[in-house]
């Protein structure tokens, strides 16, 4: 199956809306990409393109971006997102897996840090965990463990201006917890059903949804 193509931010959006999940990248379901679904000369040129519009389509739709596939950029809109957390989160709020000892040291910085501040610019994220050797080790991986599961997401990017005012360089991603980004409909709604129960609703949502794709792949993009 392949989509049509992509040529605007609003027809991102769009496509985001009417999916419910689609990944950034390439992936082992044909055609089910950003990247597939976007024109050459728009992936890498001189004009806006899919790496541009992030910010714009996370705050247009309001859905969740983040590495939420095999380490790697996903969009979930805000419908599908509950369902999806709670089962990458196996039920546990974050701190349950403290409370338990079974959230990761590591992990835990970066958490504690989001909890005293609601959102944070990458740089300033890991200036604040970072600020031993010891915190060094493993930040990436654990700032990429945390969106895997559904801990953390991106809220949006900014970017430096120059002196005419115009955006330049890559956007720094602004991270923040999901519990904070979507409010109380989130936390009302994510652990209402048991985590195999909202496996099985995205499993056949997906399903209907990429009818090619394998139940092998559909599984890996749940996680």
């Amino acid at each position: 199956m392949r989509f049509g193509k992509i040529t605007s931010e609003k027809e991102l959006e769009n496509r985001v809306e009417e999916l419910g999940f689609l990944p950034f990248f390439r992936n082992e379901i044909e055609g089910f990409s950003i990247e597939e679904m976007t024109p050459r000369e728009l992936w890498f040129s001189d004009e806006e393109g899919p790496w541009e519009w992030k910010g714009p389509v996370i705050r247009g739709t309001g859905c969740a971006y983040g590495k939420f596939f095999k380490g790697k950029a996903m969009y979930v809109s805000a419908r599908f997102f509950p369902d999806f957390a709670n089962y990458r989160r196996d039920g546990y709020d974050y701190d349950a897996r403290v409370d338990e000892g079974i959230a990761r040291r590591r992990d835990t910085f970066l958490m504690e840090e989001l909890w005293k501040t609601p959102s944070l610019i990458s740089k300033e994220l890991k200036a604040r965990v970072c600020f031993t050797e010891d915190r060094k080790k493993g930040y990436e991986g654990s700032l990429t463990h945390l969106q895997m599961m559904c801990y953390l997401n991106i809220a949006d990017f900014e970017y430096a201006v120059d002196r005419k005012g115009k955006p330049y360089g890559w956007g720094l991603a602004r991270y923040t917890t999901p519990e904070a980004f979507f409010g109380q409909a989130f936390r009302d709604t994510v652990y209402r059903k048991q985590p195999e129960a909202s496996k099985q609703a995205l499993f056949c949502y997906l399903k209907g949804l990429l009818p090619h794709a394998s139940d092998g792949d559909i599984l890996a993009l749940i996680g």
